[in-house]
């Protein structure tokens, strides 16, 4: 217990407020519910594609790749935004793996070859549905007049391939699990 001295008395100081009815005044950790315990994630699976009709495409995916990531990623997001103003439904819109392509080049006399540049792609799809096959045409013209230079544009119909190239292989785990079973 801290002593204080004060004119010659010593006073003894303590803290009495944990005991007063006060005690505890703002705190609400009580009040709120008990948090469930984390459940472990499970696998993504794949959605049904839906099929297309005679006045109705079915699930699209626009394509848009390029060596400059910030052209395709705002050309990508002005993409998703059209959609979105034109009532048109947007599924998904993604990221797929940057693709590293080295440039090899070589020397004048010689057979030894090197590096002379690494150029990465960088690729991104938004994934519609309930495209009007009348709508179609003037959305793809809207989509082409305003592609920005040294973007790729394609769109083409949303098959299982597309969607297992969303993910990266893992060989060494792939390997493991193998060795497992």
């Amino acid at each position: 217990m801290p002593r204080t001295l004060i004119g010659g008395c010593s006073v003894i100081s303590e803290r009495h407020y944990k005991s007063m009815p006060t005690h505890g005044i703002g705190r609400f950790k009580h009040l709120l519910p008990k948090e469930a315990p984390k459940k472990k994630k499970e696998k993504v699976k794949m959605k049904q594609i839906k099929a297309a009709t005679d006045t109705e495409y079915g699930v699209l995916n626009v394509s848009v790749s390029g060596y400059d990531m910030t052209l395709v990623e705002h050309y990508a997001q002005y993409i998703h935004n059209l959609c979105n103003r034109l009532h048109i439904s947007v599924d998904e819109s993604y990221a797929l793996p940057t693709k590293t392509t080295e440039v090899m080049i070589m020397q004048d006399k010689s057979t030894k070859m090197y590096v002379d540049a690494v150029l990465k792609t960088y690729e991104r799809v938004v994934q519609i549905s309930q495209l009007s096959a009348m709508f179609c045409p003037i959305f793809l013209e809207v989509l082409l007049k305003n592609q920005p230079e040294g973007v790729q544009l394609s769109v083409k119909d949303h098959t299982e391939a597309d969607y297992q190239a969303r993910y990266k292989a893992r060989p060494e785990l792939e390997g493991l699990i193998a060795q497992m079973s």
